[in-house]
């Protein structure tokens, strides 16, 4: 009888151990499968998560590089700005000071001493030609005064004030100077024909010996308005009316009136 029950005792842990090994392999096959259905679920959602944040993801860090960049070309622009503005501020001193060693070069004034002054305003007109300059009487401008600048003869002083002046160019109507040439024997009055006419010179003796291309400058006669030797003008035309003893002259300053910037003041009275 034991050995019988034993027999079967045996038997039943066998079948249970064998319950037992297929429950594991099934619930191992089960418990894969959920977790193949569960990746089955999750992984294409979180492709879809990674589609999506990726772009975004990129986007923001493309946006914050965009910004970079739009911060450092802000920064270059200003900074190329600046560099442009100087350059222009170093071509314009140096145009200046160009401006200003050509117009003031007026080796023909001799010993006497001149004021430098700069242009401030221009006002001629068809008849009327002036400039007003940055030097006055507190300067030692006087009325009367000579004023040349490169190539010769510009004006005359008419008026003052303690810190500025008034000339008056020498193509103005109201314009006379006396003048000679190479002989520096015969004498000339050259007068403004306005702006736009230049100057002229007329009733000249015939016995006068002068061509175009013939240098005029100021006499210096005693009590005259300019002292001598100032360059005032080239001959360009000689004009002869039929019958008439004299003819007349057509004259272009040597000074070029149309770009004044930088001028100089004689300091020279007609007593002087």
């Amino acid at each position: 009888m034991a050995t019988e029950r034993s027999r079967r005792r045996a038997l039943t842990l066998g079948a249970l151990a064998t319950v037992i090994v297929v429950l594991l392999y099934v619930t191992g096959g089960v418990v894969a499968g959920l977790k193949s259905a569960a990746n089955a679920i999750v992984n294409p959602f979180s492709w879809s998560v990674n589609q999506v944040a990726r772009p975004i993801g990129h986007f923001l860090a493309g946006a914050i590089n965009f910004n970079d960049v739009v911060a450092q070309n802000q920064k270059l622009r200003y900074e190329l700005g600046r560099a442009e503005q100087q350059a222009n501020q170093t071509w314009a001193l140096q145009r200046q000071l160009e401006q200003l060693t050509s117009e003031l070069h007026v080796p023909f004034v001799g010993s006497l001493s001149t004021i430098a002054a700069q242009v401030t305003a221009v006002s001629p007109t068809n008849f009327a030609a002036t400039v007003d300059i940055s030097v006055g009487r507190d300067n030692g401008v006087l009325a009367g005064m000579p004023v040349v600048a490169n190539g010769g003869l510009v004006g005359s002083v008419i008026s003052t004030s303690p810190h500025g002046s008034t000339v008056r160019l020498i193509t103005d109507v109201n314009s006379s100077i006396g003048a000679t040439y190479a002989n520096g024997k015969d004498t000339l009055l050259v007068t403004g024909r306005g702006v736009n006419n230049g100057l002229g010179a007329t009733s000249v003796p015939l016995t006068t010996s002068i061509s175009a291309g013939t240098i005029i400058s100021t006499d210096g006669l005693q009590g005259g308005l300019y002292p001598p030797g100032l360059p005032v003008a080239k001959v360009t035309k000689v004009t002869l009316t039929p019958g008439a003893a004299t003819y007349n002259l057509v004259l272009q300053p040597t000074a070029d009136l149309r770009t004044l910037h930088y001028l100089d003041v004689v300091i020279w009275e007609p007593s002087t």
